[in-house]
């Protein structure tokens, strides 16, 4: 049964439309990788007061997901999003995981 997986980033002020507009146009090899991994339903919302972006997704039990940090494609997509949010020395998004709090189904 998939797990669904939730986390904080932070993008930088005034950056709201440059993120949309790369998600918009995000490359076909990297949305392969993620279901590849073990990826699916991943949705990215935004705080507009805070500019704290909160993710969810579903992942498989089995799921691949800590391996992607090695992958080059993942690593240029990294690189990319660099400029526009708050990013460790490598260029890897900071993640703050998100505990579950409540769930209604």
């Amino acid at each position: 049964m998939p797990e669904k997986y939730a986390f904080r980033m932070n993008l930088n002020p005034g950056q709201a439309a440059e993120y949309k507009r790369r998600h918009d146009e995000i490359w076909p090899e990297l949305a392969a990788l993620l279901r590849e991994a073990g990826v699916s339903d991943y949705s990215i919302w935004l705080d507009e007061e805070t500019c704290h972006l909160f993710a969810i997704l579903s992942r498989a039990e089995d799921h691949a997901m800590d391996a992607l940090a090695t992958n080059a494609i993942v690593r240029r997509w990294w690189d990319y999003m660099a400029d526009i949010m708050e990013t460790r020395p490598d260029n890897e998004p900071v993640q703050v995981p998100l505990k579950k709090m409540f769930h209604l189904e």
